[in-house]
């Protein structure tokens, strides 16, 4: 029954990326295939397997050792701020992130990075049949962020059609970046955050070429990659305050996105007798439901999942784990995945602001195409979560 509900599940996502597609003559239904047989094979490798089980044990094992290092520097700034056995999520789980934006820093400048996403790019641009660009950004989007991406092709972005501008943006919106994974991986088990960061990759390619297809020339798709010319230690301090400034920016979005939830709920729960999670649960529920979760627990799920879309996927993890005791273990790597991206209302300002603040004229293409990036990076959290459901 699991599975029937899971082929109907891709059935309806696809269906739903087709009916908003904007050339559905231009789909090319191989690529397509290709790339959902991969993202299974990928599930299953990841979350079934003894080499699976080994590699994702491996990642978490560098991120927990990152984790380690991180708290080094921050007790030493902050010790002695929080009583003894508490663990603060500013502290814990946002502050490390300016620890590994500083080793992204290094990698980028000893041009480790570099190498690793464009020739990636090029062999994920032989299965997903689009550009070389595309796919590189799609890899460098999961690598450096989604606004920091931008900055290593404004080259191109002057040059883009308005379909290339898209799948660009969509996949920045599908994934997240390594920077922000630790903190992730303190929240959700780091299996299924590995797992949505490799399906989703090739989920946003699959739901852009439904959406937004397109072909590109042998002369259009040039890749050329934007390195800017740093000293080491000037490189150094800019990525260490940029990932101050993402800890400072989650938290404050955490300390209003969270209270507003609080109130919200008491308001809706003093008038009607039912909290507005529970509300936007009952409306996202079906969507659940199509991503196996049961019909008892869908109601639950649906709340989370529509608190990730309207505040961000911080708020959805803490939510989870309030909630996850009214949730079976299949239900919460089913959820887990589905939160694991940037698709939320406020990534359309980052997105659109990172591209605007590049080249205006494109910025501006990009924020009224934003609530089509918001749709289509929602189908793919929904397709990987359904991806998911076939294997747990």
């Amino acid at each position: 029954m699991n599975y029937i509900i899971s082929i109907v599940g891709l059935i309806v996502v696809l269906g739903l990326a087709w009916i908003a597609s904007s050339n559905r003559k231009e789909i090319k239904v191989r690529p397509i295939i290709q790339m959902l047989i991969l993202q299974l094979i990928l599930s299953f490798l990841l979350l079934n397997t003894k080499f699976g089980l080994i590699i994702i044990e491996g990642i978490a094992a560098v991120f927990t050792k990152l984790l380690d290092f991180a708290n080094e520097g921050i007790s030493f700034v902050f010790g002695g701020i929080a009583n003894e056995g508490q663990a603060p999520f500013f502290l814990n789980v946002l502050l490390p992130i300016v620890f590994i934006s500083a080793l992204i820093g290094i990698l980028q400048y000893i041009k480790v990075l570099p190498f690793i996403m464009k020739w990636l790019g090029w062999g994920i641009s032989k299965v997903n049949g689009l550009g070389k660009l595309e796919s590189y950004n799609g890899v460098a989007s999961a690598i450096v962020g989604q606004s920091e991406v931008f900055i290593t092709v404004k080259k191109q972005l002057g040059q883009l059609s308005s379909q290339r501008l898209y799948t660009l943006c969509a996949s920045a919106m599908s994934t997240v970046s390594m920077s922000i994974v630790g903190a992730y991986m303190t929240m959700v088990e780091p299996r299924y955050v590995v797992t949505a960061i490799v399906v989703n990759l090739f989920g946003g390619f699959i739901i852009a070429s439904i959406i937004n297809p397109y072909n590109v020339t042998e002369e259009e798709d040039i890749l050329v990659v934007q390195e800017e010319k740093q000293s080491f230690f000037e490189m150094l301090g800019e990525y260490i305050m940029d990932g101050f400034k993402v800890a400072i920016v989650v938290a404050a979005m955490l300390i209003g996105f969270v209270a507003l939830m609080a109130g919200v709920n008491t308001l809706f729960d003093m008038v009607l007798g039912i909290s507005f999670q529970e509300i936007i649960g009952y409306i996202f529920a079906p969507f659940a439901i199509l991503m196996g979760i049961p019909v008892s627990e869908s109601v639950t799920a649906g709340g989370i999942m529509a608190t990730k879309l309207v505040t961000n996927e911080f708020v959805a993890m803490l939510s989870l784990n309030d909630l996850a005791s009214n949730l079976s273990e299949r239900s919460i790597g089913i959820i887990s995945v589905f939160l694991v991206s940037f698709a939320n209302f406020s990534s359309i300002g980052i997105i659109s602001g990172a591209v605007k603040g590049l080249h205006e004229k494109q910025g501006n293409v990009v924020a009224r195409m934003g609530l089509k990036l918001l749709y289509g990076a929602t189908l793919v959290s929904v397709l990987t979560a359904i991806i998911v459901s076939f294997i747990l």
